[in-house]
């Protein structure tokens, strides 16, 4: 009996393995059906493709290849997304280039001064009326009563002792004492380098619209196109966009600015950090930019007392420039006595001086304070902001 026994389980052991053959090849036929057949032309799989058995990947379904295995912890491939383009770094024209540029928009501005007494001196007629027409000139001029007088006496002599009125003559004399005036002699240097292992730090002052931020703005031009690493400081913390601007100017030509993010912040403490900031960036020089005041308000006059003391806890402060607008005359003069009284004026930046023939003003100024005019502006531009050269001043005026 167990002989027939496993002759049946024979029988059904084959009969399975039939049926199961039988199944696995339609599967295979109809995987087959459903897939396109290939592209005439189409390469066929490359050796790196087949598994080691020559099979094209694994299958688990109809139609469906798993893919190569990936190693642990490398994720999907992702495209790196490209970086922003860098901002555009401009190169700031060099002083001297400015310096033949600006003499002629210079010796335009200042046509009255030159051109009037010229007139006046070569006319053949100087009676004591005519004497007193070339001072009220260059009162008019703005270039003081004291030093109209003075400039006036000079050339009564010259040219009573010479007794010429040639032209060409008088306006050598002209030059001559006009420079006199000036003071070529005056140190016009400006502090924009390293001071005992530590940058130069220069505090920007003035009252209001004299284009005070602007102003720092195109003095950190000056520096760059001289190779100084330069840091500003946003300290002008009363006008909204004081800082916004600051920034603009500085990041045109590569310049950080240090600022605070909170309108009202106490414009000393801004001051503090931007010099602490340029010592650990080993800068050259900090230009720090203050809120404009009025000279006859005292609590603003005080906290700007205030502002250069706070620095001076860090750093002493090289250089304070006061900024004025040329074409206030006179006036300018009363608010640079204040701010000298203050905060001890070292230096005077002259704006907006082509836009009168009052170009007297230089001298006026040095005289009252003793300090030196070291820059002027002559444009809106951004590069025409310029050291001051006496000479280039004086031949402006009488050429």
């Amino acid at each position: 009996m167990w002989t027939y026994i496993g002759v049946a389980a024979a029988i059904l052991l084959v009969v399975g393995g039939v049926l199961l053959g039988l199944v696995r090849g339609s599967r295979s036929r109809n995987r087959h059906l459903d897939e396109a057949p290939p592209e005439p032309g189409t390469p066929g799989p490359s050796d790196a493709d087949l598994a080691p058995d020559g099979a094209i990947g694994t299958i688990e379904h109809p139609g469906e290849v798993v893919e190569d295995e990936v190693s642990p912890g490398a994720g999907p491939a992702v495209a790196e997304p490209e970086a922003p383009p860098a901002p555009t770094v401009e190169t700031p024209e060099a002083p001297a280039g400015r310096l033949r540029r600006l003499r002629a928009r210079l010796a335009r501005s200042n046509t009255t001064i030159g051109k009037g007494l010229l007139a006046l001196l070569a006319g053949g007629r100087l009676d004591e009326a005519a004497w007193e027409e070339v001072e009220d000139t260059l009162i008019a001029a703005d270039l003081g009563v004291a030093a109209s007088t003075e400039l006036v006496d000079a050339l009564r002599t010259r040219v009573s002792v010479e007794g010429t009125t040639d032209e060409t003559v008088v306006r050598g004399w002209l030059r001559e004492e006009l420079l006199a005036l000036v003071d070529p002699t005056m140190d016009r240097s400006l502090a924009d380098s390293r001071i005992d292992g530590r940058p130069a730090c220069v505090l920007v002052v003035g009252v209001n619209g004299t284009g005070k931020t602007t102003t720092v703005g195109k003095l950190a031009r000056v520096l760059v196109a001289q190779d100084k690493d330069v840091v500003l400081g946003a300290a002008d913390t009363f006008r909204a966009a004081a800082a916004d601007q600051l920034e603009t100017w500085g990041g045109r030509v590569g310049v950080p600015t240090v600022r605070s993010d909170r309108e009202g912040a106490d414009p000393a403490s801004v001051a503090f950090d931007a010099v602490a900031a340029a010592a650990e960036m080993e800068a050259d020089v900090v230009l720090v930019d203050t809120a404009g005041r009025l000279q006859n308000k005292v609590g603003l006059m005080d906290e700007l007392g205030k502002v250069k003391r706070v620095i001076e806890k860090r750093s002493p402060v090289d250089e304070v420039l006061l900024v004025l607008d040329a074409t206030t005359g006179q006036n300018g003069m009363k608010q640079a006595e204040v701010f000298a009284e203050v905060v001890g004026i070292t230096g005077i930046v002259l704006t907006k001086l082509d836009g009168t023939a009052k170009g007297g003003i230089v001298v006026a100024v040095q005289r009252a304070l003793g300090v030196p005019v070291k820059l002027v502006g002559l444009g809106e531009g951004p590069d025409d902001l310029a050291p001051f050269d006496p000479e280039a001043f004086v031949d402006a005026i009488v050429e």
